[in-house]
């Protein structure tokens, strides 16, 4: 392994700036602030590999939860609340070299987080980057990619931060297993035509397509660079809101998400758009779904259908009857299988 960084001087710590070229980032982020890069979508993820008996993380104070991976270690969810800006993420490390993977596992658009970089003890030393092999793929979603719920015990618990873990989505595992360097592009609540219980006729706004191009969700004043990132794969999960409470129009549905892919097209000339039928959609519900989906793949080159299975609860909910952990590990292990087939 080549060494890229020297040591401190001293007993001063290695301060790694979030700027560094041996981070490797996953996630649309805001760079206007090199020092303080902004992000707000759940999944965004930096990866880096080093030598020290201990590393911390800098974040903005009330950054929220992340979750940390050093090595083999079990995955630990941190909090970063209104006090807190550094954090050890790992201590009483072993000779040698370790990996470092921190993954943002909520949805940062109240938290406003700034990734502020990492230290390492006197003489630490930073070195390549572990980064996924596999293919790019690219989430958008709602609620479900979020991770809304499935850190809950159960479908009476009501949302909270404490209960979002996007790491246990099928999203995030399906990447896992194919290796994938992913991006997520995701909110609660969010439609294609339609925002949760939004009028029948449409959401005026706020809707995916409104948030799509931007860097950061709600923020219309920065544009996200498509150039900088193509992926191989798109994966659509929206729809669940559109159709909720039996207030919708699905042929209003079927022409936004005939419209919303041909914008994911244009941004993204090369690329597989795979649409989802999400495990929160049932009976006719689906059904009309499905329909409008199929009719949208069927009229376009390069695009692909695929179903998840539902969550009808011999796994669990989640909060508020969102997908449990265990519905979404099933679903990862469908959605890779799906690609690894189909691609």
């Amino acid at each position: 392994m080549v060494l890229l960084s020297g040591c401190s001087q001293g007993g001063d710590p290695v301060v790694v700036e979030p700027s560094s070229q041996h981070i490797f980032y996953m996630g649309r982020m805001d760079w206007t602030d090199p020092a303080e890069p902004a992000f707000t979508y759940p999944g965004t993820t930096a990866m880096l590999s080093f030598e020290s008996p201990w590393i911390d993380m800098a974040v903005s104070p009330g950054s929220g939860h992340f979750v940390v991976e050093i090595d083999s270690m079990p995955a630990q969810k941190v909090f970063f609340g209104e006090r807190d800006s550094v954090m050890r993420l790992a201590d009483n490390l072993g000779d040698g070299i370790h990996n470092a993977r921190i993954t943002y596992c909520i949805e940062g658009y109240e938290k406003n987080p700034h990734w502020r970089g990492f230290m390492l003890a006197p003489g630490g030393q930073l070195h390549e980057p572990k980064r996924p092999k596999g293919p790019k793929i690219e989430f958008i979603g709602n609620s479900i990619i979020c991770g809304y719920g499935t850190d809950a015990e159960g479908p009476e618990i009501h949302f909270s931060y404490e209960t979002e873990n996007h790491c246990l989505t099928f999203a995030h595992l399906a990447a896992r297993l194919l290796d994938a360097e992913y991006y997520v592009v995701a909110r609660s609540g969010a439609g294609i035509y339609r925002n949760y219980n939004g009028p029948r006729e449409g959401s005026p706004d706020g809707r995916m397509p409104d948030d799509y191009d931007n860097v950061l969700i709600y923020h219309p004043e920065n544009k996200w660079d498509f150039s900088k990132w193509q992926p191989d794969i798109v994966c659509v999960n929206l729809g669940t809101n559109d159709l909720s409470l039996n207030n919708y129009d699905i042929d209003l549905f079927r022409d936004a998400a005939g419209r919303f892919t041909d914008h994911i097209r244009e941004v993204y000339p090369e690329a597989t758009i795979v649409l989802l039928t999400g495990p929160m959609l049932h009976g006719k519900t689906l059904e009309d779904a499905r329909g409008a989906l199929d009719a949208v793949a069927a009229e376009r080159e390069g695009v692909e259908r695929f179903d998840l299975s539902e969550e009808t609860g011999e796994l669990g909910y989640g909060a508020e009857h969102h997908p449990s952990a265990k519905r979404h590990a099933v679903n990862a292990v469908e959605l890779s299988q799906f690609i690894m087939h189909n691609s």
